[in-house]
């Protein structure tokens, strides 16, 4: 399955993104809400249009950093956050980026991501954070598409596949879904080891 920029700009090309809900969801945002520490290195990947790095980046975080492979969701969130640094926004291939975070902030990346290629967003995930940083974000918990994204999972899998790299701090149902995914996300806040 190719799932790389060419298939992503068709997607957005022909309005394709059942995914983008057109704000930041509500998890993220109660997570958000309660950060002091606004000097946080905060990565979002995979972040399409990225409504919460808008956020964000309007309650004072100044350190957010996007990256998509598509070209395509960055001019557009250029163009709506005018002001937010363009050497921020990375065009690039997540598997293929260098830095350090304190916090990588995960929504809908990683149900969009070929399954097989869980394992190395694991191993990614563990480079790019610093020791004590946070994997923050949703995950699926219910059965999805086989052939094609988003591709979910269930929690059992999911505490296998972080377990050895992650405290798993948290991984709970979201209580404060939207209404079309509530009860079907898991909240996680996972801590590298």
């Amino acid at each position: 399955m190719e799932l790389g920029a060419d298939y992503w700009d068709k997607r957005y090309e022909t309005g394709a993104t059942g995914w983008d809900i057109g704000h930041v969801s509500t998890p993220l945002k109660a997570y958000f809400d309660q950060l002091q520490d606004k000097s946080l290195q905060i990565l979002i990947p995979g972040a399409g249009n990225a409504y919460e790095a808008e956020y964000l980046w309007q309650m004072g975080f100044k350190n957010v950093f996007v990256v998509d492979i598509s070209e395509k969701p960055l001019r557009s969130f250029a163009e709506r956050v005018g002001d937010f640094p363009k050497d921020q926004l990375i065009h690039a291939d997540f598997f293929a980026l260098k830095g350090e975070y304190d916090v990588i902030v995960e929504q809908t990346f990683f149900c969009a991501l070929s399954p097989d290629l869980r394992p190395a967003y694991v191993t990614q995930c563990g480079r790019l954070l610093k020791n004590g940083g946070k994997l923050v974000g949703l995950l699926f918990r219910t059965a999805m598409n086989s052939d094609r994204p988003p591709f979910g999972g269930s929690k059992e899998e999911y505490v296998e596949l972080f377990s050895e790299s992650f405290i798993l701090e948290t991984m709970e149902l979201a209580v404060n879904s939207i209404e079309p995914r509530a009860g079907n996300e898991l909240f996680i806040k996972l801590l590298r080891k």
